[in-house]
């Protein structure tokens, strides 16, 4: 028998180890997605005595974090901007900076009264569902190349209740709506160079999907292309608003300078990087 607190403790030395940044609270999390509790109830009911399933499980889920496997997967679910959304690896796993990019969208839009939003690159629908939580206003279209990312996101969609108010298309960037019109383009495209995904951590290079991750050779080729192919919509949007890696907001910010776009604004994140490029006719 083994009681909460212990199982814990085991679980998080294993993960040092392994050399998991946060090996405590990693524990906790796959700990309370196995239980289907909150990590407070592990707190508060430490001396309680697992269940061998449940304790055999978690043995297994940490075993399979400490050789790399992000526990987004192994638990099926990650928080963005304070809402549950399900993720599998069909999926780029949200990102804390990609928060900044929804941020500055519904800042730019709240006082707009009917927007209709464009999203390049749906994922797991973390962006365009959480933008129609935030603008119930708003009328949302998003596209992804992947026909089994789409899934994802239709079930975070439906179960965040915004359904109705968000269409997913499946094509190649602009081609599921070419010659309408849209009020802005969001996109957290792939901006990885490929000659630096060898060097990513273990966990994003051998479990994320690569197409979401590989930028092309300078990491750029997807803002060349969201910013040329603009032409097949019926009109210009009133806005672009793109998450770019480290030492891109420069470069984006020249791309979309040339498609028009004269203000254009550079969002950084909480380390000072610029991570958000807001441009506007």
């Amino acid at each position: 028998m083994i009681t909460v607190k212990e199982a814990l403790q085991r679980a998080s030395f294993q993960l040092r180890e392994a050399g998991i940044t946060a090996p405590r609270r990693e524990a906790e999390i796959l700990l309370a997605a196995i239980l289907e509790k909150s990590r407070a109830w592990l707190y508060a009911h430490a001396d309680e005595i697992l269940g061998n399933a449940a304790y055999l499980q978690f043995r297994q889920w940490v075993k399979r974090r400490a050789e790399g496997e992000p526990y987004a997967y192994l638990c099926g679910e990650r928080e963005f901007m304070g809402l549950p959304f399900l993720v599998t690896p069909a999926v780029l796993i949200p990102r804390p900076e990609t928060e900044i990019l929804v941020e500055a969208v519904a800042e730019e839009l709240r006082e707009c009264p009917n927007p209709k939003l464009l999203e390049i690159g749906a994922g797991s629908g973390a962006i365009a569902v959480t933008l129609a939580t935030l603008l119930p206003q708003a009328e949302i279209v998003a596209v992804d190349i992947s026909t089994a990312a789409l899934e994802v996101a239709a079930l975070n969609a439906e179960r965040l209740r915004v359904g109705k108010r968000l269409r997913l298309l499946p094509g190649d960037l602009y081609a599921p709506v070419r010659g309408q019109k849209f009020t802005a383009v969001i996109s957290n495209p792939p901006y990885i160079p490929t000659k630096d995904l060898t060097n990513l951590t273990k966990d994003v290079k051998d479990y994320e999907p690569q197409v979401a991750l590989d930028g092309g050779p300078d990491g750029l080729a997807f803002y060349r292309r969201l910013t040329v192919e603009l032409k097949e919509l019926a009109a210009a949007p009133r806005f672009l608003a793109l998450e770019v890696g480290q030492g891109q907001a420069a470069s984006v910010s020249a791309l979309c300078h040339h498609a028009g776009y004269q203000k254009i604004k550079k969002i950084p994140d909480l380390a000072g990087i610029p991570r958000v490029i807001l441009a506007k006719l």
